[in-house]
């Protein structure tokens, strides 16, 4: 037996943590239709009145728990809500000054920000060019895409307010990515989408999210369910918009999903490949050629993306914000040691362990590991529950891509380890045609 040792940094263990900080809780000043977190200002109990914000002591402890939980050379913070810019420039203000205020020597701290940009001025944008933050924008798409369910509080499209920040960000070279929510519109409209992203936004990063929400998600936590409620693949009422489905109606359907990607992944080999990051499309690179998934929602263990509330409430996932999910808080436990306490292994590794067994058999599983836990919640068409309700719209995709991934990699000059047409199947193929005689 050969013993390998772990990646080491500075002589010690490599360790590594993460966490969505929402210093703000749910609190924000627009109110999108499809949004999962607005919900948990009932679910979490805030007190009625108060808009919830992370203390200075709660702050400095996070970020010194944080800072101290990791052995890495660069060591990342992420501030979500909510809408985080909620809480002023002089906060972040702070924020950073803590961060320098428990900095080891060496080490690099960086920090991203998500915000749907109605609030970004002038100051904000030098301030977060100063500070070498990383802007996730949230924005949907054209005009009428992005204003049919990101709206303000008063029900008006929130468009032009982000198209602002946009100029502001491009004006100050504020380092920035899009999030791209994928609904029932969006997912009709994929080449629309992707080309005002490229052409208009400028995107130099492009994340898409797919909405997949049941019309019980705000007071039921995954895999809470009874399993005999759940439907089995192909069950007409898994269909956003039809009269008896169980999702709500912004949703995205498996299928359509897939046809989304695709479009997009068709245009992206012939016309960007090398110019434009697209974050699924990148992953799938990496994935095909034999390492692991950088996304957590297509690796095969998950439990290593921890979400905080305002009040150093720490729960499993930020998708698992759910009393059910909470797994400490900072005040009363280490960071470091929740992030690596046996309910959150026994949670991350039941990703791989719950598995179907169409799951375990499909040709792509290397690509997904059936996908996040959080859309785990049908059967399959022989009646086993856990598959995930856009398993088909990912396999489709995959499908459709293996051949274009695989030559990309050769193009490379990069080995072909997974797919259709791995180094190992092309070179059977080729043995098989050409038999070498004796």
């Amino acid at each position: 037996m050969i013993i390998t040792q772990g990646p080491q940094f500075q002589g010690k263990a490599s360790k590594r943590l993460h966490v969505m900080a929402k210093p703000i809780g749910a609190v924000c000043n627009i109110d999108c239709s499809y949004c999962y977190y607005l919900s948990k200002e009932d679910l979490l109990e805030y007190k009625k009145g108060c808009s919830p914000q992370m203390d200075d002591e709660t702050l400095e402890t996070y970020i010194r728990q944080y800072i101290e939980g990791q052995n890495t050379p660069e060591i990342i913070f992420s501030w979500q809500g909510g809408e985080p810019t909620l809480l002023g420039l002089d906060y972040f203000k702070k924020i950073v000054e803590f961060q320098k205020k428990y900095q080891p020597e060496g080490i690099l701290i960086s920090n991203d920000l998500q915000t749907n940009g109605t609030l970004l001025t002038d100051k904000w944008c030098e301030f977060l060019a100063e500070n070498n933050f990383l802007v996730g924008l949230s924005i949907d798409g054209p005009e009428m895409l992005h204003n049919a369910y990101r709206t303000n509080k008063a029900g008006r499209g929130t468009f032009k307010q982000v198209m602002n920040a946009v100029e502001l960000l491009h004006k100050h070279n504020v380092k920035f990515a899009t999030l791209t929510c994928v609904n029932n519109l969006t997912s009709r409209n994929p080449l629309e989408v992707y080309r005002f992203l490229r052409d208009v936004v400028k995107s130099p990063q492009m994340q898409f999210i797919p909405i997949v929400e049941q019309k019980t998600f705000r007071t039921v936590a995954p895999q809470t369910e009874q399993i005999a409620a759940q439907l089995r693949q192909g069950d007409k009422r898994l269909i956003p918009g039809n009269k008896e489905s169980i999702m709500e109606p912004w949703c995205v359907s498996d299928e359509a999903w897939g046809n989304f990607l695709i479009a997009v992944f068709d245009e992206w080999t012939q016309h960007d490949l090398g110019k434009v990051f697209v974050q699924y499309f990148e992953a799938s690179v990496e994935t095909w050629m034999g390492r692991k998934n950088p996304l957590c929602t297509l690796g095969e263990i998950c439990g290593k993306g921890l979400a905080m509330e305002h009040n150093g409430d720490v729960f499993a996932c930020d998708h698992y914000v759910y009393p059910e999910y909470k797994i400490g808080n900072i005040h009363n436990e280490e960071l470091d040691t929740l992030a690596f306490s046996r309910k959150q292994q026994e949670f991350g590794f039941a990703k791989s362990k719950t598995l179907t067994t169409q799951c375990q058999k499909c040709e792509y599983k290397f690509a997904c590991h059936g996908e996040c836990p959080k859309n785990r919640f049908i059967k399959t068409r022989d009646g086993e529950p856990g598959l995930n309700y856009l398993c088909a719209g990912w396999k489709k995709f995959f499908a459709h891509a293996d051949k274009s991934i695989a030559y990309i990699l050769k193009m490379l000059g990069n080995p072909v380890q997974h797919g259709k047409y791995s180094d190992a199947k092309m070179q059977q193929v080729h043995q098989n045609a050409f038999p070498t005689k004796f």
